[in-house]
């Protein structure tokens, strides 16, 4: 089971250790970096090569999602989100190579990924609108709010991580108990439901990163988060 991979160590160094979570880790990476250079590396306008065009329309649907989100320029933001769902996204579809568990099964994983929503939100508010006007926003209405602005602030963080653990690795565990009592007829059933609940789990946590980004620009310039 994926929850079980933090424990799967495959190496010590002192008191470093790569666990089964941290290889496919960086086995994704790889993936979207050989993926990335291979669409970009001969890159032409007049006839682009199938990998280019396929690549091109997926940047071309997610800008589209951010900008319809967060009603601006997407594209400073583009890059962080964007990235969220691929990584998601493909952790999910390597899935489909034997003795690869996707590492968004692991707890650590999924709060990794939330926490870098947590640093993004005010990263991206205080860029847009300065640090102090950002600040000043904790304190609004009155002083009193901003422990409860702080708290709101770490439980979404918290409900992001969970969820999207919570989701894959029930899905991994349905799909391996129907596997264990039907091992006949839901194989391939089970593997297409696991891909496709990756693959909304992807969309749901680049949606909410998404709007958690335009809370944090929008929220204190006078308009709803």
């Amino acid at each position: 089971m994926e929850f079980q991979l933090d424990g799967a160590v495959l190496a010590r160094w002192g008191p470093v250790q790569l666990n089964a979570t941290l290889l496919n880790t960086w086995a994704v990476m790889l993936v979207l970096t050989l993926l990335a250079r291979a669409g970009t590396r001969r890159l032409s306008v007049d006839s682009p090569s199938r990998l280019q065009s396929a690549l091109e329309a997926l940047v071309g649907v997610l800008r589209r999602q951010v900008r319809d989100v967060l009603e601006c320029d997407p594209d400073p933001y583009l890059p962080f989100l964007g990235g969220l769902f691929l990584f998601i996204s493909t952790s999910s579809l390597l899935t489909l190579v034997p003795g690869f568990h996707a590492p968004t099964g692991s707890l650590s994983t999924t709060a990794a990924l939330a926490g870098c929503v947590l640093v993004a939100v005010p990263v991206f508010g205080i860029a847009r609108q300065g640090l102090l006007k950002y600040l000043r926003g904790y304190f609004q209405p009155n002083l009193l709010m901003f422990p409860f602005h702080v708290l709101g602030e770490l439980t979404r963080t918290l409900s992001l991580a969970i969820r999207l653990f919570g989701n894959m690795a029930s899905g991994a565990m349905i799909a391996g108990l129907l596997l264990s009592l039907v091992p006949v007829l839901f194989p391939l059933i089970m593997q297409v439901f696991e891909l496709l609940l990756g693959q909304v789990q992807a969309y749901i946590f680049a949606v909410l990163a998404t709007v958690y980004v335009a809370s944090g620009l929008r929220a204190h310039e006078g308009r709803p988060p």
